[in-house]
């Protein structure tokens, strides 16, 4: 697909994205992320209602919901699941597929009243936030720079960083498969190219801009994502 067919696909990864914060609205009106509720059950609950709401079938990762310790471990390891206490704080991670264009998009839930937890939870979307105003203010920010804030930002508030990487390109299924190695395809500490540009294709990167705070004391973490670029 050439860059002049930008405007559509740029409209196709928000309507994706659209659709994924309907789901994680619902997720939480049908109060699915529940005490007493295995992680890979809460899972599956959620995958089912993407596919009541939207026919969605395919995820172009692997879905997560993690709560308590679980919540501290990066996205490529896979720990074994746990049961949803009264007091946890919990995260999901879903990348459903619609109509050929990916959402990738991520929340933290608090379920008791412990304020820690709660103010991580308020501090992500915060972060996040911080994080899209430095990139929107340096047209040739790099990978490397975007990821050096965003872990000033968190240490600003307290936290530590949970991954290596703060984000990645998104586009049309399934890019993982195509750019998964390549660190040019991560906001990370060791990319410095700059984040806008076109891929092989001719087409603009379009950016995930993820934030994995974590507490490493009281083992605990959140996550929040979405859309960068758009």
């Amino acid at each position: 697909m050439a860059d002049d067919d930008e405007p559509a696909r740029a409209a196709r990864l928000l309507d994706a994205q659209a659709k994924a914060v309907r789901l994680f609205a619902e997720i939480e009106e049908r109060g699915l992320v529940a005490p007493g509720q295995g992680e890979r059950a809460v899972s599956d609950r959620i995958r089912d209602l993407a596919n009541e709401l939207f026919g969605t079938t395919r995820h172009w990762h692997k879905r997560i919901v993690r709560s308590g310790p679980n919540t501290l471990v990066p996205y490529r390891e896979n720990p074994p699941d746990r049961v949803i206490d009264a007091d946890d704080i919990v995260f999901a991670d879903f990348g459903p597929v619609f109509e050929e264009y990916e959402a990738d998009f991520g929340r933290t839930f608090v379920l008791g009243d412990d304020p820690v937890k709660q103010r991580l939870r308020d501090d992500l979307p915060k972060i996040f936030a911080a994080g899209r105003r430095f990139f929107e203010a340096d047209p040739d920010i790099t990978g490397k720079q975007l990821y050096a804030e965003v872990e000033r930002l968190a240490a600003g508030a307290g936290w530590e960083l949970g991954g290596w990487h703060a984000g990645h390109l998104v586009g049309e299924f399934p890019h993982e498969r195509i750019d998964g190695a390549d660190t040019e395809s991560y906001i990370t500490s060791v990319n410095d190219t700059p984040l806008r540009r076109t891929d092989k294709a001719g087409r603009t990167c379009h950016w995930i801009l993820e934030i994995h705070l974590i507490d490493r004391q009281r083992e605990f973490g959140g996550f929040h994502e979405e859309l960068l670029t758009l």
